[in-house]
């Protein structure tokens, strides 16, 4: 697999921020999110050719239990699953991050933290090729893997929110997904990559979580570290 980068930090999103953990960011990415924060594993992936032996070696340098295999993409790596095993087989809790547009197809995972890209995610004209741009916005959202990834396994459902229009699309994703859903699984992170554009958006989103019981969501390791890679 190629692989971006591999770092021991805490994790900053979620349900287990804080929690000290191995990061294994693969390069790659099916799709080309307007506000990404790793473009490096995505927009222009980069990265270096390893084997599945040789990242786990790697993560068992590091004191930790957890490991967080993430992206880009991760599920486009065709040797995730293989990572997934071979580290199940050595006892850490694994939680992989995926925009939940290919099917888990039974892969070892603890915590599936699915981030569903609404429209705010669509590059704008300009930024891209007119065909990422439509190869993003009609791949970003696909219902039925979503809901296979929630049924079977433990998940959170991580949306990056840029604004109030956002919640209209957010409401009519959980009512297709299940109208009953226990909105803690529901987690909402204000859109930014400075401690200065979260504060912007913080005050009113927690509003937003109070009223209908969705999770606020920090992004704790911009506030301790900034826009770095290997945090």
């Amino acid at each position: 697999m190629t692989l971006a980068e591999i770092f021991y930090s805490l994790q900053g999103e979620g349900m287990l921020a804080g929690m000290p953990s191995v990061f294994v960011r693969t390069s790659g990415c099916n799709l080309r999110c307007a506000w990404c924060d790793t473009p490096y594993a995505s927009w222009h992936p980069e990265g270096e050719s390893i084997t599945v032996e040789s990242v786990v070696e790697k993560v068992k340098n590091f004191p930790a239990r957890h490991v967080v295999l993430t992206g880009g993409e991760p599920m486009v790596a065709k040797d995730l699953p293989a990572l997934a095993s071979e580290l199940a087989k050595c006892g850490y809790h694994i939680t992989i991050e995926t925009a939940g547009t290919i099917p888990p197809d039974g892969i070892r995972c603890d915590l599936a933290s699915i981030s569903p890209k609404l429209s705010n995610s669509t590059p704008a004209p300009g930024t891209i090729s007119e065909s990422w741009i439509q190869r993003h916005e009609s791949t970003r959202l696909q219902v039925p893997v979503l809901q296979e990834w929630i049924t079977k396994y433990p998940y959170q459902l991580k949306f990056v929110v840029s604004g109030a229009d956002d919640l209209a699309e957010i409401r009519e994703l959980l009512d297709a997904l299940d109208p009953a859903m226990d909105r803690s699984n529901v987690l909402l992170m204000p859109e930014g990559t400075d401690v200065e554009t979260l504060r912007s958006r913080q005050q009113w989103l927690v509003q937003v979580c109070l009223e209908n019981g969705f999770r606020y969501c920090d992004r704790l390791h911009i506030s301790l570290f900034g826009n770095t890679k290997g945090t």
